[in-house]
């Protein structure tokens, strides 16, 4: 099978190819490997388990499995596969065995998935680029001078490339819809306790982040969704399923749906015009869809969620480099620069200040649940603007160098509190404003690739859903891609 004809297939399609007996499991890796190999440059896989994957391949596989013999990628990040290391793009990580699958990952092999890598990512998934130094840099294919995004972007960038027609992914802060809407995907964040973390872990970063996947068409995520949820022994709690499996969701019309958008910035930056375009260009398909879309102020305090967010993402930083050196013997010297100020930050915070920033997340629910009980949905930019080049995110050396000290010598809290620190994170979310909502709140939202810009790159739109809301966002997003399909959209030839 060559590339063309390979490429022409999602996931289900690849599936429904092999349970029909028109082409081998085989087969569909080597395309997918050789692709692989023709986009190296993107630099999208960190670990090949080619050798591996063959092997499966040419098992017997069970024709009940929804996605026997389909290629597939996993994200070096919180998706464990037994027996091989999980580097969530660190050094020392990188050389340390884990001893179980993740949940995801066991549900991945059970649904016939051939896994053959495991995907670029920032170290620990704290940045909404992909550029760890234990790696390198993650390219966009359509234009390999810019960023996938992060923390997913590794997934997002061998999924745009071809390279598979589905990826795992998850989502703390955006992770998942920042890159899709970078590289021209759909890309949906579950609500809270939709799928199991575990079992290395309860809930990620406090319930905020979710376990999915990036996928070229939106059936793909639905079918994944009806595989990835449920309950685990280990889960402290899950969202019953749908009467209705999601796969059969998608064929029904949504409601006529009530949908607030916003072009503003959160925090008060200046918001690029081409993400203005976007939101304004899917606000007018929606109309002329039948739906009721009117403007609407942003539905929550964007400078004290984005306190509130990194508050709590920086503790979670310092707990991981604690608990690595700890298991390891690792030293500080071992995690890239900004983790170590992230972590020295987060240490600084006293058990008191973190519950009481936990305490506020439920202000940020209150306030969308009042926003949700007028409107069905938001609709807002995923991003401010276009994918960013390469090594635009980086933290100013001075500041490097100035975190180590201050770390050393205890001062790391007046840090956090100097306007240049204050400057330098709210310009690196200043991209990525409006994405955090959803993990706060533990909504579900999705970004959908609706807006390429006249230079050709995809920009994604967002919207954000009510409680249990997976069913109506996975909804409107087919109704949107059978008005203005993506799937087809090819890349520029020299990728």
């Amino acid at each position: 099978m060559n590339f063309d004809e390979y490429a022409r297939y999602d996931a289900t399609g690849l599936a429904d190819l092999v349970r029909r007996g028109e082409v081998h499991p085989s087969e569909l890796l080597e395309a997918a490997i050789k692709r692989a190999d023709d986009t190296r440059k993107l630099n999208a896989i960190v670990m090949r388990l080619d050798e591996q994957a063959r092997r499966q391949a040419r098992a017997i596989f069970s024709p009940d499995a929804p996605f026997a013999g389909v290629p597939f990628l996993v994200k070096d990040l919180f998706q464990d596969m037994a027996g091989l290391p999980s580097s969530m793009g660190n050094r020392v990580m990188s050389k340390v065995v884990v001893q179980e699958d993740s949940d995801v990952v066991r549900r991945w092999k059970h649904a016939g998935l051939v896994i053959f890598g495991k995907t670029n990512t920032p170290e620990f998934g704290a940045k909404n680029v992909t550029e760890p130094l234990a790696f390198g840099p993650a390219r966009n294919p359509w234009n390999p001078q810019r960023t996938p995004g992060g923390s997913s972007g590794g997934s997002a960038a061998a999924v745009a490339a071809g390279i598979v027609p589905m990826a795992g992914a998850n989502d703390g802060g955006g992770s998942i819809r920042i890159p899709a809407a970078a590289c021209g995907l759909f890309g949906l964040k579950v609500g809270r306790g939709r799928i199991s973390i575990g079992p290395l872990m309860a809930e990620g970063l406090n319930g905020a982040a979710q376990q999915g996947i990036v996928s070229r068409t939106v059936r793909d995520t639905a079918a994944m969704l009806d595989v990835l949820q449920g309950p685990e022994p280990h889960a402290p709690y899950y969202m019953p399923a749908p009467s209705v499996p999601y796969a059969q969701v998608i064929h029904q019309a949504p409601k006529r749906l009530r949908i607030g958008f916003t072009t503003q910035s959160p925090l008060g930056n200046p918001v690029d015009p081409q993400a203005v375009a976007a939101v304004e260009d899917a606000a007018k398909l929606l109309t002329d869809m039948g739906h009721i879309v009117t403007p609407v102020d942003t539905p929550f305090d964007g400078v004290q969620l984005a306190e509130d967010f990194l508050k709590a993402w920086f503790c979670s930083q310092a707990y991981f480099v604690d608990a690595i050196c700890k298991a390891t013997g690792a030293s500080l010297a071992d995690f890239e620069p900004d983790t170590r100020l992230m972590a020295a930050v987060g240490r600084s915070v006293s058990g008191v200040e973190l519950m009481a920033c936990e305490a506020r997340w439920n202000d940020h629910i209150k306030r969308l649940a009042m926003f949700h009980s007028q409107h069905d949905l938001w609709l807002s930019p995923t991003l401010n603007g276009p994918a960013v080049p390469i090594g635009s995110m980086q933290t100013p050396k001075a500041l490097e160098m100035a975190g180590d000290v201050v770390a050393r010598l205890g001062l790391a809290g007046p840090l956090s509190q100097s306007a240049s620190f204050k400057q330098t994170i709210l310009q690196n979310l200043g991209w990525t404003p409006y994405t955090q909502l959803a993990n706060l709140t533990g909504r579900p939202a999705m970004s959908v690739p609706l807006y390429w810009t006249p230079d050709g790159m995809p920009l994604g739109v967002q919207f954000v859903a009510g409680l249990n809301g997976e069913a109506t966002l996975l909804q409107l997003a087919s109704h949107l891609e059978q008005a203005r399909p993506w799937a087809h959209r090819r890349l520029p030839t020299a990728t």
